[in-house]
């Protein structure tokens, strides 16, 4: 199964090159203070840092698995603080440090379940108890293309919905009952439903959780 880190050197390759699209909603912007720290992770190049800054947010850091990636988000935004993942999904701090935490299309690129839990568990540890986990990503689409490729790799890959693109990266899309489980140590605030470009330029329907972690925890 395909890790973050064996994506590697796609991602170095196309850092150049693709535009990310997912959007931010305003609306759930509001409850989360201007000055709260907020990690980007899956940065990229930066966009999503970039909109936030717009909307009053200064404390902000980007963390991608990409060199090239986080080259191109420096070079872009040389005022904002980045840095290499190189040990996802591990951040190296002890303990919570942040108020709020995006993972924008970051789960399609990493198929493999238990990693996506690993993921998950690291970002709760590191948030804050009360802060928000703002989650972006794309559902199983029911095109024919979609359908033909989900079977295509499902037996390869171990689970429905995994794929390999034309241009080499391995991809997942996602049943709203599987991201659900995801969250189950969190409560989820709301959900949203978009049409969102595809890096490749397909419109695909996706999904946003706004996801609170316990106080108490």
């Amino acid at each position: 199964m395909s890790d973050p880190h064996s994506q590697i050197p796609y991602w170095n390759a196309a850092a150049a090159t693709k535009t990310f699209t997912h959007p931010l909603h305003p609306p759930w912007l509001r409850g989360i203070d201007r000055q709260a720290a907020i990690l980007d992770y899956g940065c990229g190049y930066g966009r999503t840092m970039a909109e936030l800054e717009q909307h009053g947010f200064a404390n902000l850091t980007g963390a991608d698995t990409s060199p090239e990636m986080i080259r191109r988000a420096q070079h872009l935004h040389p005022a904002r603080h980045f840095t290499i993942l190189d040990n996802p999904p591990t951040w190296p701090t002890p303990h919570a440090e942040f108020d709020a935490i995006l993972l924008f299309a970051v789960l399609t690129c990493v198929p493999g379940d238990e990693t996506q839990r690993r993921l998950i568990a690291e970002l709760n540890r590191i948030l804050m108890p009360g802060g928000f986990l703002y989650i972006s990503d794309l559902l199983l689409q029911h095109d024919e293309r979609n359908r033909d490729r989900y079977n295509n790799y499902g037996t390869l890959y171990g689970s429905y919905g995994v794929f390999e693109t034309g241009d080499g990266a391995v991809c997942r899309h996602h049943s709203r009952e599987w991201l659900t489980a995801l969250l189950a140590e969190f409560e989820i605030v709301s959900t949203r439903t978009i049409t969102v470009p595809t890096m490749n330029g397909h419109d695909s329907t996706g999904i946003q959780f706004l996801a609170r972690k316990p106080a108490g925890r």
